[in-house]
């Protein structure tokens, strides 16, 4: 069996090899997000600098900026939920055969889907609770309709959110030129529009008012209800989507199992390349074969239970090994799968199931592999 490697040469069975690449990937990712949040911090400087120029005498002009910003916050992440759970419903109903794994774009992915409903438990509520604190001061007077607070951060709000939508338009449009079928990107840019319509609808009609105190407007009351129906409707939809928490777990903790096995059956061809016979137990594979195939005595045992694999040597170059699973994962959507190639290879049923490898010999030892590209 060849070793994987990646065009830097990387074994992805190595763990330095491993520790090496995510380290780069979340550096390249923590820079990334640093100078985003410089970015923004840099702009809200610039927009507050300018309204405390244009403000009134309000005492209150710190706290209505707080609301304002605190709603910005949240309608970015309720809107992008919203969006993400329907991307991730059209994923799943308008099924790709061409999907190979969850990392190909346009493909369904449980893990986005449990994040925008996390993301949008929390933010949701907080965005309605302080818009309607904004117009409650409106209302009352507290809060000016000329203030300088309101014109500027509203405004900000349009352009943050017209950027986020713009972006998210290009990534549709995008995915589409790479291969997404049509209707799965008519129905992501209409979801798109509408969305960015409705915000922006919103915010200008707000701010183009010509009357803000004490007086109930039906036209905001049905952007605010039938927004809040969107959200529920959405959130409610999703979970008919994912698994629950204790089968998620129960996933987790069967692909460990099936990533140890994987593991396991490097390390005995690698023993079997070197002894020309597999281990008579798997403690026999912690020799010098365990420096160059990262092997520790937790990658021969169940995750859960500490309990080692049943293995047993069947012939020169075959064995047998057993593991416990919490699930099968036969019927498993494949892109859904993190790692097809080791789903594949150890297929399962739930409870004990029994594997009988046979041994394989590696032409291209790890020690002596090159990169791809020479």
């Amino acid at each position: 069996m060849k070793p994987f490697l990646g065009q830097e040469g990387f074994d992805f069975r190595k763990k330095d090899d491993i520790i090496i690449l995510d380290l780069r990937f979340h550096i390249i990712l923590a820079k990334n997000k640093m100078a985003s949040l410089a970015l923004i911090i840099i702009v809200l400087a610039v927009i507050l600098f300018a309204a405390a120029k244009t403000m009134d005498s309000n005492q209150n002009a710190a706290k209505f900026a707080f609301f304002y910003l605190l709603s910005l916050v949240a309608l970015t992440f309720t809107s992008v939920s919203v969006g993400m759970i329907i991307f991730q419903i059209i994923n799943k109903t308008v099924a790709d055969p061409l999907a190979l794994s969850m990392y190909q774009p346009g493909q369904f992915s449980s893990g986005a889907l449990r994040f925008a409903i996390s993301a949008l438990i929390i933010a949701a509520p907080i965005f309605y609770l302080t818009i309607w604190q904004i117009f409650k001061n409106l209302k009352d007077g507290s809060l000016g309709k000329d203030s300088g607070v309101r014109k500027w951060l509203t405004y900000f709000i349009l352009l943050v959110s017209i950027i986020v939508m713009i972006g998210w338009l290009i990534a549709t449009l995008n995915n589409f030129l790479n291969g997404e079928l049509t209707v799965k990107f008519i129905l992501k840019a209409l979801t798109s529009i509408l969305i960015s319509a409705v915000i922006f609808s919103f915010y200008f009609y707000d701010i183009r008012r010509k009357e803000v105190e004490k007086k109930k407007d039906s036209i905001l009351q049905i952007y605010f209800y039938g927004s809040l129906v969107l959200v529920v409707a959405a959130l409610t939809a999703s979970f008919f989507y994912i698994e629950s928490p204790a089968t998620v777990r129960a996933r987790n903790h069967d692909r460990q199992v099936a990533v140890n096995l994987d593991q396991v059956d490097s390390a005995i061809n690698s023993y079997f390349n070197k002894s020309k016979s597999v281990p008579e137990k798997l403690g026999d594979l912690f020799g010098d074969v365990s420096r160059e195939i990262y092997l520790t005595e937790d990658s021969i045992k169940d995750p859960q239970t500490g309990k080692e694999f049943e293995y047993k040597k069947k012939t020169k170059d075959s064995y047998e090994i057993c593991a416990d699973f919490s699930l099968s994962n036969k019927a498993k959507d494949s892109s859904e799968q993190i790692d097809p190639y080791i789903d594949q290879r150890w297929q399962h049923d739930a409870g004990r199931q029994c594997f009988t490898k046979k041994a394989e010999e590696i032409k291209n030892p790890i020690s002596a592999a090159k990169p791809i590209n020479q």
